[in-house]
């Protein structure tokens, strides 16, 4: 690929046209987007970029989330999930984590999503260097905990995202704005309007700096129009109609026909707010979520009340408000479900970690002799299988290195040559201290790749200036798992390839 017209970044050679293909997902281009996301991924396969692969999955992902096509995004979400697993990527899992939530809140499968999105919370807990992977995985937390209606979650995630970047405080004022709504048709009025007033005074600000924004001018105008500040509320709401179908920016179209409809009503023109709420319903098949539909209901059942209070329209108004207060009720036991599994997550992490050190090396962080004697077993029961290659590292003369430079300078010594070990094992690879200065790595390969990994880590040793003015050394044996063997042979036979690196000068391989 040489000449490849193409910048270097910190992805991925072909990162641009990934890109290109979450663009074309974005802005409605789903099955334009599914097309330029195969080909490309049939050109970063053919160039081994492997970097763009996974942005490339998630681009698919998208354009099927936005398209409606949620089975098919779901699999490639699984398939993206596992990609980052095995990268060792934990914000890349928490991310897809969330997305995956995303599609299993729309297709109803409300359990799965909120195990999916209480590990996802459990990850973004903890530390992590990449500041913008974490503002993208708490993004698509706070966009499923949207979709299921869990505005508290969502609005505290927008807010930790507005005080970490700009950009995220218009979909904070939809959060505030539908969680207000919501509320007033239950009748909790006080705390629908608390949450309506900050989000007018979000959206206020955004459209006094941007006042040809219609979409945020929409916004406003329901917020104003559920507060009671009707004439100003039809006045943006008339502006913002016939830009924001023209644009086919139905969301907000959906918004403003609900200000109109709420104004008009209030100022006794009932007729005229029901076609604005139909409008409204109409504009449904075009992408809109369960709470936006109930909201659209419940303000047409209350019209149709207001016009004629007769029977039918007051049982038809009751059935509708029952509905209403059964959906918050049900949303609020998906808050519950999120905490239950929230809570499991965290104490199976906080045994996972408690394990975790049992069978860590305090001195080396890597696995200690009981992880290695694990390990052994795993292979005794076939759970651990090949292509499988066992490395023996053994630091040269160590014994003369602590003797002539003191303990406390041997054990830096190994904690380096401990750093190199790491840095050539991939995510699937287990980097073992055996016993003193002997190492092992169970390295998932042939013995091909096995016999690379071994060489690169001696150079890498004997390169490095471990101790100032002595040049360390190790020497490796290795020997790769066959069906006849057991986890006790296939080390006996890995230790004898190392007797014969020691026997032959030091400093070598053998295989």
């Amino acid at each position: 690929m040489e000449g490849l017209p193409v910048p270097a970044t910190a992805f991925g050679p072909l990162h641009l046209y990934a890109l290109r293909v979450h663009r074309l997902a974005n802005t409605g281009h789903g099955h334009e987007a599914l097309a330029a996301a195969d080909a490309y991924l049939a050109l970063a396969r053919l160039c081994g970029d492997r970097r763009t692969i996974p942005f490339l999955v998630q681009g698919k992902m998208y354009a099927n989330l936005y398209m409606g096509r949620l089975h098919e995004g779901a699999e490639l979400a699984q398939e993206l999930l596992r990609m980052h697993r095995a990268a060792g990527s934990a914000l890349g899992e928490a991310k897809t984590l969330c997305d995956l939530a995303h599609f299993d809140v729309l297709r109803a499968r409300y359990i799965d999503a909120m195990r999916g999105l209480a590990r996802a919370a459990v990850l973004l807990d903890a530390p992590h260097p990449g500041r913008d992977r974490r503002i993208s995985a708490l993004c698509s937390f706070a966009e499923a905990a949207t979709a299921a209606e869990m505005y508290e979650i969502a609005s505290d995630t927008y807010e930790q995202l507005s005080e970490a970047t700009s950009g995220f405080e218009l979909v904070h004022a939809t959060t505030l704005l539908n969680w207000g709504v919501r509320l007033d048709h239950i009748g909790r009025h006080d705390e629908g309007a608390t949450r309506l007033r900050r989000s007018a005074a979000i959206t206020r600000r955004h459209v006094d700096q941007y006042p040809d924004d219609t979409g945020a001018a929409a916004m406003l105008a329901l917020a104003l129009a559920k507060l009671g500040d009707v004439v100003p509320a039809e006045k943006l709401a008339r502006e913002a109609i016939m830009p924001l179908r023209t644009a086919e920016s139905f969301a907000y179209a959906r918004m403003a026909h609900l200000a109109l409809g709420i104004a008009l009503r209030s100022q006794g023109g009932l007729p005229e707010a029901r076609r604005e709420f139909v409008a409204a319903r109409e504009l449904c098949a075009y992408g809109a979520r369960p709470d936006e539909k109930s909201i659209i209901r419940f303000e047409l059942a209350l019209t149709a009340l207001e016009q004629d209070d007769g029977q039918a329209n007051r049982d038809m108004f009751d059935a509708v408000e029952g509905q209403t207060r059964e959906l918050w009720r049900v949303r609020l036991q998906r808050l519950a479900m999120l905490r239950q599994a929230r809570q499991q997550e965290e104490a199976e992490s906080a045994r996972a970690r408690a394990e975790r050190e049992v069978l860590r090396d305090p001195l080396t962080k890597l696995g200690n002799r009981r992880r290695f004697d694990l390990l052994l077993n795993r292979i005794d029961s076939g759970r651990l299988a090949a292509p499988l290659v066992l490395l023996l590292v053994d630091v040269d003369h160590f014994k003369a290195v602590n003797d002539a430079y003191s303990h406390t300078v041997g054990d830096r010594a190994l904690r380096e040559v401990a750093k190199i070990l790491r840095a050539h094992c991939r995510a699937d690879d287990i980097p073992v201290r055996y016993a003193g200065d002997e190492f092992t790595v169970f390295l998932r390969g042939d013995l091909e790749v096995g016999r690379e990994v071994a060489e690169r880590i001696r150079a890498a040793v004997a390169k490095a200036d471990i101790i100032p003015g002595v040049r360390l050394t190790v020497s490796v044996g290795l020997a790769a798992l066959t069906p006849d063997m057991t986890g006790e042979s296939l080390f006996r036979a890995a230790d004898d390839r190392l007797y014969a690196a020691k026997f032959s000068g030091r400093n070598t391989i053998a295989f």
